[in-house]
């Protein structure tokens, strides 16, 4: 035997394959918002709308601050309010390859950072309006609901898991090894 050469030689060889399975008819599906991210969107609708109110039902619905909360209130109602309704009749599933959970991601992550700011400041102008302080408290819920919600499609976007439907993963794995001659 040589010196420097292995008595035997070894080969691994590895192979994944993943099997993606959605069902591309659009059904109406009410048992999503029973699911941690369907009542995550619910909620996020509510406080949405309960801060709006409180604000535009406030005497100074006409300051600044409230135009800005209202922005923000009113695009997480009718953007998280569609994508509730995608989820809800599986448009989101027949249309798996959209990359649904970045885009959510990126939403939520932005609407976190909105809503700090945007509770921040009518919850700094509490002592003028009992209104500003109810709608601080619903923002500031708003933003932990986008916050989680985030961190919940970040995990979700480095799993490679699909928005909706199933996407298995399986590995095999072989290993050869030969005997030195």
């Amino acid at each position: 035997m040589e010196q420097g050469f292995p008595g035997q030689h070894t080969t691994t060889t590895t192979v994944t394959a993943s099997t993606t399975t959605v069902q591309p008819n659009i059904r109406f599906d009410p048992s999503y918002v029973r699911t941690i991210p369907g009542m995550l969107k619910v909620a996020q609708v509510v406080l949405n709308l309960l801060g709006f109110i409180c604000i535009t039902v406030s005497q100074f619905s006409r300051e600044s601050r409230s135009g800005w909360f209202n922005t923000v209130a009113m695009g997480g109602f009718w953007f998280t309010g569609i994508l509730l309704a995608l989820y809800l009749f599986h448009v989101v599933e027949k249309f798996f390859k959209i990359p649904w959970l970045k885009i959510e991601f990126i939403f939520c992550t932005i609407w976190t950072i909105f809503y700090l700011i945007a509770a921040a400041l009518v919850a700094d102008y509490a002592k003028h309006s009992e209104a500003f302080g109810v709608a601080a408290f619903f923002g500031f819920c708003a933003m932990v609901a986008y916050g989680y919600d985030a961190w919940l499609k970040f995990n979700a976007a480095k799993s490679g898991a699909l928005a909706q439907g199933e996407r298995q993963v399986s590995k095999q794995v072989s290993t050869v090894t030969s005997p030195a001659y």
